[in-house]
């Protein structure tokens, strides 16, 4: 288990996808970017999936990641992504009452179980006390992250 935190974009591509029966069918896949603004999260996920579209795509919509954190499994079986609310829980030394404050992250794991276990083996390393309020499934296809090459030091993103 590892975790990264970024500036995180969901990009969303639309495409002529050949389907199982041999059919064509527009459809729309959601993608994770590791960028630093939009214009760079666009040009990213059209560098990167023109590699896996052959084929006329467009980016239909780019939006601001609602986490800021991801936490990546090195178990094979983790092809899913969860988005997951985490309640940070502190103790007011004023008034002695516990406040909470939520906190996004997204999971990769195989299955929901998997993915509050890998939350707990990431979070069982710090000190904070924390509550799972929520973890649920998303329709996320796959998250590619910055890699810098090391030879001529121009960007190469990598797959997750």
């Amino acid at each position: 288990m590892r975790s990264r935190t970024a500036e995180w974009f969901e990009c969303k591509i639309r495409y002529e996808k050949t389907m199982e029966d041999g059919m064509q069918k527009k459809v729309t896949e959601t993608y994770t970017v590791d960028a630093l603004s939009f214009t760079e999260a666009e040009q990213r996920i059209m560098e990167e999936m023109s590699a896996y579209i052959s084929g006329e795509f467009e980016v239909a919509d780019i939006k601001k990641a609602a986490y800021k954190e991801i936490f990546f499994s090195d178990d094979d079986s983790a092809d899913r992504w969860y988005k997951t609310k985490l309640q940070f829980i502190t103790i007011d030394e004023k008034t002695d009452k516990e406040k909470r404050s939520n906190v996004n992250y997204l999971v990769n794991a195989g299955t929901l179980n998997a993915a509050v276990r890998n939350i707990d083996e990431v979070m069982g390393g710090t000190m904070i006390d924390y509550v799972i309020a929520s973890v649920a499934e998303t329709q996320l296809m796959d998250v590619f992250e910055y890699k810098k090459k090391e030879a001529d030091d121009k960007p190469e993103y990598e797959q997750q």
